[in-house]
């Protein structure tokens, strides 16, 4: 009874968090949808007109707001009558079904039993969308659950990365792999996979670069870095997370679109989600792309990175749990 209570406490804190993360999505997504259906008892086509527009401005992305909208009409259409108290329910529903669940191969939650050991996730993403502070936190987590993890600075290109890679390595407590600037990429990610080989390491986490200096192709880089782990354990990398920053909304869809072109991605990273109101990007990023999104950052700490759950995340986003 002490441990169930104790996971129902750290349950109910994170979805405080997680509320307090979504505030500035929760109140402009709520404030549009009362101006849309104020004064009307039903949902009828000027009310999915102006529904529409809401999901659009709030960075569900078009292809995803067309999507919601085509299922409230059905089911509008099934039943005859909907109200519009109805409405907020009928839409955290089909939301939370267009989310992908992840892949009981690839789990999320930090304490659930590997696939493989060395577990090996290859992490992209452009500068500057928090990718190396996400690989921190993970880390961290991974510590925290008990298993073991070693980092590869691979993003050799970027000043200071190596560095930046370093002081997270410490604050997580875990081993880092790490060359000189300007190292073959490829080269630090091969040592990193041997030496999670030499110690047993459960994870190894890979920073890529977000650009490079040179004349190389970013995407054809990463494929040359893919390569050379799977020469070194079989099947490397077994998960390819993008970091995305949540706050730049359909900039985020696009860069999305390029890694996704180029990378097998199997994971989405949504970084910056409490200094937002564009954090509607995670539904439509998720749908459009079939992808998982299997963490969210909703704060700066090192704790402040979520498995994300598409259940608490609508209930955040809607203003707590459904009746």
């Amino acid at each position: 009874m002490a441990l169930f209570g104790f996971k129902r406490k750290e349950k109910e804190k994170e979805q405080a968090s997680l509320e307090a993360g979504l505030e500035k999505t929760r109140t402009g997504l709520f404030d549009k949808i009362k101006t849309a259906v104020a004064g009307k008892d039903t949902v009828d086509d000027e009310v999915l007109d102006d529904l529409e527009g809401v999901l659009i401005t709030s960075d569900v992305g078009v292809k995803t707001t067309v999507e919601i909208i085509r299922r409230i009409e059905a089911r509008v259409a099934q039943d005859k009558y909907v109200s519009t108290a109805e409405l907020q329910g009928l839409m955290r529903s089909e939301i939370a079904d267009l989310m992908l669940q992840n892949a009981p191969e690839r789990p999320a939650d930090f304490d659930a039993p590997l696939p493989q050991t060395p577990h090996v996730v290859m992490v992209v993403g452009v500068n500057g969308v928090g990718k190396t502070t996400s690989i921190g936190k993970i880390a961290w987590h991974y510590r925290q659950a008990g298993k073991s993890v070693i980092l590869g600075a691979a993003d050799t290109f970027r000043a200071a990365a190596t560095e930046q890679l370093d002081v997270w390595a410490s604050r997580a407590g875990v081993d880092i792999i790490k060359q000189y600037q300007g190292a073959d990429p490829a080269a630090v990610a091969f040592d990193t996979l041997a030496a999670a080989k030499a110690r047993d390491a459960d994870v190894v986490l890979i920073d890529t670069a977000g650009r490079l200096h040179n004349q190389v192709g970013l995407m054809d880089e990463l494929s040359k870095v893919r390569r050379v782990m799977d020469r070194q354990v079989a099947g490397a990398p077994h998960e390819v997370l993008l970091v995305l920053d949540g706050s730049t909304g359909q900039n985020a869809l696009r860069q999305a679109e390029a890694f996704t072109q180029a990378v097998e991605v199997s994971g989405l990273v949504l970084t910056k989600l409490d200094g937002t109101a564009k954090g509607g990007i995670v539904i439509g990023i998720s749908n459009e792309f079939q992808i998982p999104v299997k963490y969210i950052g909703v704060g700066e700490g090192i704790e402040d990175l979520q498995v994300f759950d598409r259940s608490a995340f609508v209930d955040a986003l809607f203003g707590g749990a459904a009746s």
